[in-house]
């Protein structure tokens, strides 16, 4: 198998579009511009970007960030095996190679001196310098750089600088209108459509509590996690409590309005 086929999505992913980012992603593609994605977590950011790779038939190469990425784990290193040392290209630099999309998920998680190593990616050089190989990869025609971040969710430490955000053309992601939502939690799961809407309206009951206990709502995804427990013939109340109230708090108080709006909903 090719580096690009061991990349390429091969089946189409369920995406539900919200509005016209799809026409929006397909024009910036066009230009190779970078694009930043932004938007809470679990409302379809990444599964909206493997949407896009399969509908433009390119390879993704996907990197999930963390604090204690460095450069080197992005752009490649020097390895020891038998014969000696050989050096490893990293999933940055294979992007470029071969042309897919790179996609950065949280990349405001990686340290601030690991990601200036896209900045020649994302100007007129569309570059990748490996100072340590002694080595410039100019990117492939195919290639483009796509970052994802939540904006709510970040302190003051933990932010893009300026002069990376203006390197990107951003689009914003926010939950689905409830009906929509509704449709997707359907469609993702296969339980009926007055179950999913009922599940919709507990998501928006958490999410009311935003900066008034939790730090972040239920997500479209925890919606779905729910719906495939009750599909799995999991009592709703059961199922709601441990996919929705469980993982986003431990706060007593928080957790026994949460409860309280489950049994008002699945009464």
């Amino acid at each position: 198998m090719s580096d690009i086929e061991q990349y390429q999505i091969e089946s189409e992913p369920f995406y539900q579009p919200l509005a016209n980012e799809v026409e929006l992603y397909q024009a910036a593609y066009a230009r190779r511009l970078p694009v930043m994605v932004k938007g809470p977590t679990g409302c379809g950011k990444s599964r909206f970007i493997e949407y896009m790779a399969w509908k433009l038939g390119k390879p993704l190469i996907t990197v999930a960030c963390n604090e204690d990425m460095t450069a080197s784990d992005l752009v490649g290193r020097y390895l020891l095996d038998a014969g000696g040392t050989r050096w490893v290209d990293g999933p940055l630099t294979v992007a470029a190679r071969i042309g897919a999309i790179c996609y950065l998920d949280e990349v405001v998680e990686a340290r601030q001196d690991t990601t200036v190593v896209i900045h020649p990616l994302t100007d007129h050089r569309r570059a990748l310098p490996l100072d340590k190989k002694g080595e410039v990869v100019p990117a492939h025609d195919d290639f483009q750089l796509v970052i994802s971040y939540n904006p709510g969710y970040q302190s003051l430490m933990k932010d893009l600088k300026q002069s990376t955000k203006q390197r990107f053309v951003a689009m914003d992601f926010d939950y689905a209108e409830p009906e929509l939502e509704a449709s997707i939690v359907e469609k993702e799961t296969g339980i009926d459509s007055t179950t999913a809407a009922k599940l919709v309206q507990v998501g928006e009951a958490a999410r009311n509590l935003k900066g008034h206990g939790l730090d972040e709502g239920i997500s479209t995804r925890l919606l779905v996690y729910a719906a495939s427990l009750i599909a799995e013939g999991i009592a709703p109340r059961d199922a709601c409590r441990m996919a929705l109230v469980r993982p986003i708090t431990d706060d007593a108080d928080i957790r026994s309005t949460l409860d309280h709006a489950i049994d008002a909903v699945f009464e």
